[in-house]
């Protein structure tokens, strides 16, 4: 028998992608006081994907030809400030049906902060942490398809997904380029339901198959998100938000590693011109790059 698909989307508030980000004065972090932030690209990508399997199993013009699960639900999280609200509120107005917002106090959430004289760890989450919340979440809200973007484009990390999946023990596919559903055959799934992944690798492609319930880390190719609508902008301000602790879910956020110093990329040296082919050859055994 078929169960509906219970979707949890993470998203998470990063400085935006056509900022061009600045080391703060103690080059301890990137500066995002006074700095314009939005949704992570990648997290588009996995909010679209979702809203794009419910409406492919709805009757409508939308509606796919080849078989798809039923959408129940599809939450979305995000861990951070107040402000993450604005994210979560994009969210729904893309087309999430409501929202959680895990609120950490933004007072631990930029650095280390001295506590009766000693330095306390800030409560920023790290990939391990963001997972541990994450695996709560699942359980508690009865999830089976968790997507997410495959990395943020704050800290590029790469790791919440695969250590989501390795917690949950649950099957996963990173870096998806395409996903489909398939029914499940006999024995082969007590969801109802196969999940193919397609990923780019070098060379070619790659093509796995797993049942639910599933992990889905998203790429660029996967598909190009919609805007927000006015009236869906106007709808989302009705939609329920709730607001949760690190505490209700019996999280630790504390960190394990400590970011030393943050310099910025070298500049670029200026180019130099050659005459032809026989002088750029020259040129490349000076440098001792042939």
């Amino acid at each position: 028998m078929s169960v509906p698909l219970k979707i949890l989307v993470p998203v998470k508030r990063v400085i935006d992608y056509a900022i061009k980000p600045r080391v703060n004065a103690t080059h301890t972090a990137i500066e995002t006081t006074n700095v314009k932030h939005s949704l992570n690209p990648f997290d588009e990508l996995s909010l679209e994907a979702a809203i794009r399997l419910r409406e492919a199993s709805t009757p409508g013009p939308k509606k796919s030809p080849h078989p798809s699960p039923l959408v129940s639900d599809i939450l979305a999280l995000s861990a951070g400030p107040a402000k993450c609200t604005d994210v979560l509120r994009t969210a729904m107005a893309m087309g999430a049906d409501r929202a959680i917002h895990v609120e950490i106090d933004p007072k631990t959430s930029s650095g280390r902060e001295k506590e009766g004289g000693a330095e306390s760890e800030s409560q920023e989450l790290e990939p391990l942490g963001v997972a541990k919340l994450l695996a709560k979440v699942v359980r508690e809200e009865a999830r089976n398809f968790v997507i997410l973007g495959k990395q943020s484009i704050d800290d590029d990390s790469n790791q919440t997904g695969q250590m989501l999946a390795g917690l949950l023990g649950w099957g996963q596919a990173t870096q998806a380029s395409e996903i489909v559903f398939e029914e499940a055959k006999d024995g082969e799934g007590k969801e109802g339901w196969m999940v193919k992944v397609t990923k780019e690798v070098d060379g070619g492609v790659e093509t796995v198959r797993s049942p639910l319930p599933m992990v889905v880390t998203t790429d660029l190719r996967l598909n190009e998100p919609r805007y927000a609508s006015l009236p869906n902008i106007m709808k989302a301000k009705k939609k329920k938000l709730e607001k949760k602790t690190l505490e209700d879910y019996g999280v630790d956020g504390r960190r394990r590693l400590r970011v030393l110093r943050v310099e910025e990329p070298p500049a670029r040296k200026g180019g130099g011109k050659v005459e032809d082919v026989d002088g750029m050859i020259a040129r490349l055994r000076e440098l001792g790059a042939i």
